[in-house]
């Protein structure tokens, strides 16, 4: 697939880009991903995990797969367990400690490939951005600290959280309130502070997460960071001008992160 893209922040690249399919195993479940590869070798990494009910086809992982390799970014978007492709059940096999782990996991794996440099970032939106909030603190337990990430609609405390989808739907059945109750509630203020080049997208209007969770994190979180509040802007980001904004607002922050000494 060959990739041209223009931007008002000067970026214009055009490359062709490699996609392989990667499945590794945590827990014993296996986890099915896709690696998005530029044609730069060593390229710089990063790590994608999707929302609650998401999956690695979800809005922004797509996107980010087209947009970072033409950059020569190399993007792995992946399904945690109980989603899409992966192994687990949804219901049993979901927690944020669990996604955590996944995420872990990819990291180490795709690593070990050795197809990419050590140089990392996080990108997660819902519970995906509170995954890279508690994965970040995981990998320096191992000595790998990212150099940077990107999270939209994050919740840092799971009490704020908002019209908690009970309901069944095609993914999976109805679900309890003893499933968030014993499975999502976290507290991630103390993991936030170890963050730093941090950019954080949030809705005013966001109908699940509150906004002010974004003014939380970019409190707590180190130098250098930015918060960008959407005007009016909701859980999904489904305006497309705000879609525009984050896409070319990321690919300025990741360039940042991983190109720039």
């Amino acid at each position: 697939m060959n990739l041209r893209l223009y931007s008002p922040y000067g970026i214009s690249t055009s490359m062709n880009i490699l996609s392989k399919k990667i499945a590794f195993v945590c827990d014993a479940l296996t986890i099915h991903g896709i690696l998005h590869l530029p044609a730069t070798p060593n390229p710089p990494l990063v790590i994608g995990s999707h929302g609650l009910e998401g999956t690695k086809e979800s809005a922004k992982q797509t996107l980010l797969a087209d947009l970072l390799p033409g950059m020569g970014i190399a993007f792995f978007r992946f399904d945690h367990r109980g989603c899409g492709e992966s192994d687990g059940n949804f219901q049993h096999d979901t927690s944020l400690d669990k996604r955590a782990a996944d995420m872990v996991a990819a990291v180490n794996h795709v690593l070990k490939l050795g197809l990419t440099s050590r140089k990392i970032a996080l990108f997660g939106s819902s519970l995906g951005g509170a995954t890279c909030i508690e994965t970040w603190s995981r990998l320096k337990t191992q000595g790998l600290t990212p150099r940077g990430a990107v999270v939209c609609a994050t919740p840092v405390e799971s009490r704020t959280i908002k019209n908690i989808p009970l309901e069944g739907n095609s993914n999976r059945p109805a679900l309890p309130m003893s499933f968030f109750e014993e499975n999502l509630l976290f507290d991630l203020t103390r993991a936030a502070a170890k963050l730093d080049n941090l950019l954080i997208f949030h809705g005013s209007k966001d109908e699940v997460v509150p906004w002010e969770n974004g003014e939380t994190l970019y409190d707590l979180a180190q130098h250098p960071k930015e918060l960008i509040i959407h005007e009016n802007g909701d859980h999904r980001m489904s305006n497309k001008n705000q879609q525009e904004d984050f896409t070319e607002r990321t690919a300025v922050w990741l360039k940042g992160c991983l190109l720039l000494e």
